[in-house]
């Protein structure tokens, strides 16, 4: 009976040809040898399973080759390979650093680096996972390590660079090793199997490269176990079935049932999943990938991203030009927020079925909604709060459209006002305003700007001089607030005020406060000539008076402090209702 040898094994690379993934490094360390460039000790660092002790062989069976070939690669056929290649080398030594980590290790190697090589030019020691070393083993090291006889050289391999000893990095070389890439992987993979006689499946072989994780040695060992468990058939169910994988054709259910919106097929698939053992981390987090897949295939210059097989890149592409770029922003984010916090989560099952929730009803939404909203206010209402529901109804029946004029936003706002019990009432928004049109606001600001700057202009107008009685003027004044509905403190100052005529079509204000003098006086620019246009009278002026009585410090009344708050923040009205608050 013969032996059996594991691919990752049989398949080992013995030449800088046949290293998978690692083309630049080895393309360096060929020049360095055909250009006689040898440095006295390198470091080779990088995930488990790309090849970093391979390399160190290769190069250590290049370096003491009598005859290297063009590419710098090693004969095979000189006395050093062929003993290199027995096994019965004494210029190559290697050293575990995990089980030999203490200082007498490291002085035994060094006694052994003084005596020169029998056979070659160089003697190569290589330490593997050197970052195993003791810190006085490293401290024992350094002095060789800086300055070391003229025939030896050190490799040194780890997989944790950062913890190596700055003082040792700094003498050495150091390469980088990558992780493999899948298509490479699959590449070699599928050199395996033709060698060894396996059929196989392009999608189980990406199944088994994306579970090594970058790892040769890894996706060769699961090789190894997949092709004992089909009987040298690999197929993508057997994969999945003896890997514990979630099934992609899940992913692509739950895609189609996302874009039309349709939540109960959406948890049934979520609960067949988990019935079938899968945690619900794992399934989100493939999610995740699912969906950041679509979206490299939405263009053709990130398609390339996409590390999978051609049938099922084919159903990747069919599936993606379904989907919005926007759809897909919206559902990664709340996948990936889900998966973000799972595990601080009391319910984790209810965690995924309202993000699965939320993913499928984006569609829907986008639909009711197809410009985004910068409108701020909302429907807002108080257990304790008076609602005059009857006004609130007609009101709502009489609008049934958004309103686009500044006089209609601002009869929209919320109107807080004090009944006699001392309570507070507010008037509800109407469902239909709860939302605004960015071209449409853009559009209601420039025009209120418009206007503005169009009463501000001299021109020449007719002189009139038309009576008016106090109540036209209450009413002008009263319409002039409708137009200035982003000033709220001013609209409250001009609600406010006493009005009285005068003599010679003269105007009386009385304000409250010294604050309410100003605000209004700086106004008169545009108040006079809306009043004169208004009342046809070209003769009319205003003059502002505070009331005497007024104390300084009562600049403005618990209403006005209200309003202004709720204007600049509307969830000041949840405020109250979650923490009971009272307006003093």
């Amino acid at each position: 009976m013969e032996n059996y040898i594991v691919s990752a094994r049989k398949y080992r690379p013995t030449t800088f040809m046949s290293v998978v993934g690692q083309r630049s490094l080895t393309q360096t360390l060929k020049n360095a040898i055909q250009s006689n460039k040898l440095a006295h000790a390198y470091l080779f660092c990088g995930p488990r399973g790309v090849g970093k002790t391979t390399c160190a062989r290769i190069f250590a069976k290049s370096i003491n080759c009598s005859n290297p070939t063009a590419e710098g690669e090693a004969c095979n056929c000189c006395e050093s390979c062929m003993s290199f290649n027995e096994g019965r080398s004494y210029n190559i030594h290697e050293l575990d650093a995990a089980s030999n980590n203490s200082v007498d290790d490291i002085r035994q190697l060094i006694d052994q680096v003084r005596i020169p090589p029998q056979l070659g030019k160089y003697k190569v020691f290589i330490i593997d996972e050197v970052h195993m070393l003791s810190p006085a083993a490293f401290n024992a090291f350094l002095k060789t390590l800086e300055e070391p006889p003229q025939h030896a050289l050190f490799i040194l391999a780890t997989t944790e660079k950062h913890k190596i000893l700055p003082t040792i990095l700094s003498r050495c070389q150091i390469y980088d090793f990558q992780r493999i890439s899948l298509t490479d992987i699959v590449e070699h993979l599928k050199y395996v199997a033709q060698s060894e006689g396996i059929t196989f499946e392009e999608e189980a072989l990406s199944e088994i490269a994306k579970k090594s994780d970058g790892g040769m040695r890894d996706a060769l060992s699961v090789f190894d176990q997949m092709s004992a468990y089909s009987g040298g058939n690999i197929t993508y169910k057997s994969v999945i079935a003896n890997l514990n994988l979630l099934d992609y054709d899940y992913y692509f259910k739950l895609t189609d049932a996302f874009i039309e919106g349709n939540v109960p097929q959406v948890l049934m698939l979520f609960d067949e999943i988990l019935k079938n053992g899968f945690e619900a981390q794992y399934f989100v987090s493939g999610l995740s990938n699912h969906l950041r897949d679509l979206l490299v295939c939405k263009d053709a210059i990130t398609v390339s991203l996409l590390e999978v097989g051609e049938s099922v890149a084919q159903r990747y592409t069919e599936q993606a030009a379904k989907c919005s770029n926007d759809f897909l922003y919206r559902a990664i984010d709340i996948s990936n927020s889900c998966d973000f916090n799972y595990k601080a989560s009391s319910n984790k099952r209810l965690l995924v079925e309202l993000s699965l929730i939320k993913i499928s009803q984006l569609n829907q939404k986008k639909k009711s909604d197809q410009v985004e909203d910068i409108y701020w206010w909302e429907d807002y209402t108080l257990e304790s709060i008076a609602v005059d529901a009857p006004a609130q109804k007609q009101e709502s029946q009489q609008q049934t459209s958004a309103p686009s004029t500044p006089q209609q936003i601002e009869n929209k706002r919320p109107q807080i006002n004090f009944n006699s019990g001392g309570e507070v009432k507010i008037r509800s928004l109407d469902s239909s305003f709860k939302t605004r049109k960015r071209v449409e606001t853009v559009s209601i600001l420039q025009t209120q700007k418009e206007q503005q700057q169009e009463e501000r202009v001299e021109t020449k107008v007719v002189e009139q001089s038309s009576n008016f009685t106090l109540e036209e003027l209450r009413k002008a004044w009263f319409d002039y607030t409708t137009t200035i509905p982003t000033e709220t403190i001013l609209v409250s100052t001009m609600k406010s005020c006493s009005l009285e005529l005068l003599d010679n079509f003269r105007i009386k204000a009385v304000v409250a406060n010294f604050d309410q003098f100003q605000r209004l006086k700086e106004r008169l620019d545009s108040l006079l000539p809306y009043l004169r246009k208004r009342l046809s009278n070209t003769h009319i002026d205003i003059e502002i008076h505070e009331t005497e009585a007024t104390a300084r410090t009562a600049i403005f009344s618990p209403l006005d402090k209200l309003n202004y708050m709720v204007g600049k923040n509307p969830n000041i009205i949840t405020l109250c209702k979650e923490f009971d608050l009272e307006i003093l």
